[in-house]
């Protein structure tokens, strides 16, 4: 099941990014090093009574002129609109209602998803009343928060998540595989989910996405069910447009938070991009199962070793997910497009995969006998026991003397023994370790 989706939106300077980080708190700095993931972060995930979701921070455009404010903020709302769940409408109780603020709360009424208002720089009880004057926006109560000191942000976390249950209460959904296909325009995403359409007898529909404006299509096959999910291109950045790149990436990662099986196409004839990088990054860390499609290899002379040396390079700059197979196709001729719904489907069934407790403990202690734990400060990293606890990533928890003890390089080598072991092939894998005493 995908975590639900919260965004924040309202005018430069609110406090949209004070309240992003507080709210995804130290869960910002990711240990791992995945390319462009750190880097002007855009979500983070979060949690509050034992509800899991992800934030998404709409913001990182200033500008001068109101007119382009007014327009980025419109943009802003529209990307919120349709790739989020629940909307916080930030706004400022110093400053007061501006022109802004209406013209966005207009459009996120119309949206009919759920908002919650939120009024932020209340530093004190003083300033408690000037959240009355948002009463006028006519989108609810007014929520007095200050970001900067995190007060009032239980009362509107609880707001936040009693919108949840409504979001999700549609299971019609749950037997089908969620496939997302990312990447950058005119790489021929639609081509393909058009020509898996196309060559399939038994199709269902073409259905608006079930909480979301993007249109999902939905596919039952001899494979399996699966709803393709086609996302808006991940724009190159040009000065004209600053932002828009941002906000292709947000549409993207919706995606992506909804999907189980996540596809980057990228073509024979470009290059791997930053962007690439960037969104395959967040699937990567969000431990999504994971292929790779290289599509217009009919437009490549080749020989025997081309796809070889092709795959190579592309692994070289994808190495931190060495586990996602790879498919060379044309959508335009059909070429290995067959290839494509049981690769997704291998792919998804190492994702669901649960492993027992007896065998998983084998594999773990044969492992520590092939090579111990390194010494960190004259101790060594104990594990007692180790059991999957989740699926859909795969999930183990290890309990050890001292998570302390855990070096990054060993962790690794433990994730490798377990991909070795149990094929975890096109899939991430979690790995959790707790404290326990012997």
């Amino acid at each position: 099941m995908a975590k639900p989706i919260v965004a924040i939106v309202g005018r430069p300077n609110v406090g949209k990014s004070t309240l992003f980080n507080k709210l995804a708190g130290k869960r910002i700095s990711i240990v791992e090093d995945t390319p462009g993931v750190t880097r002007d972060r855009v979500y983070a995930d979060a949690d509050w009574l034992r509800h899991n979701f992800t934030i998404i921070d709409t913001g990182g455009i200033e500008v001068e002129s109101q007119d382009i404010i007014l327009a980025q903020m419109r943009r802003q709302a529209q990307i919120a609109i349709e790739t989020a769940d629940v909307i916080i409408f930030i706004v400022d109780g110093k400053q007061g209602l501006t022109g802004s603020d209406y013209e966005v709360a207009q459009m996120l009424r119309q949206s009919k998803k759920a908002i919650v208002l939120v009024v932020n720089k209340i530093d004190h009880l003083e300033l408690e009343a000037n959240a009355f004057e948002f009463y006028n926006l006519g989108i609810g109560t007014p929520i007095a928060i200050s970001a900067t000191q995190a007060l009032g942000l239980g009362d509107m976390l609880d707001e936040v998540v009693a919108h949840f249950d409504s979001v999700y209460s549609n299971t019609e959904d749950a037997e089908y595989i969620q496939v997302a296909v990312v990447g950058k325009p005119n790489v021929g995403k639609s081509s393909l989910i058009n020509r898996m359409l196309g060559e399939e007898r038994n199709i269902v529909t073409s259905i608006a996405g079930t909480t979301r404006d993007a249109i999902d299509s939905k596919l039952e096959t001899v494979e399996g069910k699966f709803v393709l999910i086609d996302t808006a291109g991940i724009r190159r950045k040009s000065k004209v447009e600053e932002g828009i790149e941002r906000y292709s990436v947000i549409r993207s990662l919706a995606a992506v938070e909804r999907a189980d099986v996540v596809i980057l196409m990228l073509t024979a004839t470009e290059e791997l991009s930053d962007q690439d990088e960037k969104i395959i990054g967040y699937a990567h860390e969000m431990k999504k199962a994971i292929l790779v499609i290289v599509n217009k290899w009919d437009l490549i002379e080749k020989d025997d070793k081309t796809m070889i040396e092709f795959k190579k390079k592309l692994q070289a700059g994808l190495n931190f997910m060495a586990y996602a197979p790879y498919l060379f196709i044309s959508a335009k001729t059909g070429q290995r497009v067959h290839k494509v719904l049981s690769t997704i489907k291998e792919c998804y069934e190492n994702y669901s995969k649960r492993i027992s407790t007896g065998i998983l403990n084998e594999v773990i202690n044969k492992a520590v006998l092939m090579q111990e734990p390194p010494t960190v400060a004259n101790k060594r990293l104990k594990i007692f026991y180790v059991t999957q606890v989740d699926t859909k990533p795969p999930t183990f928890v290890f309990f050890v003397n001292s998570p302390n003890l855990l070096h990054f390089s060993y962790q690794r080598y433990l994730e490798n023994q377990l991909r070795n072991s149990f094929e975890f092939n096109g899939t991430g894998i979690k790995l959790i370790f707790r404290e326990r005493k012997e």
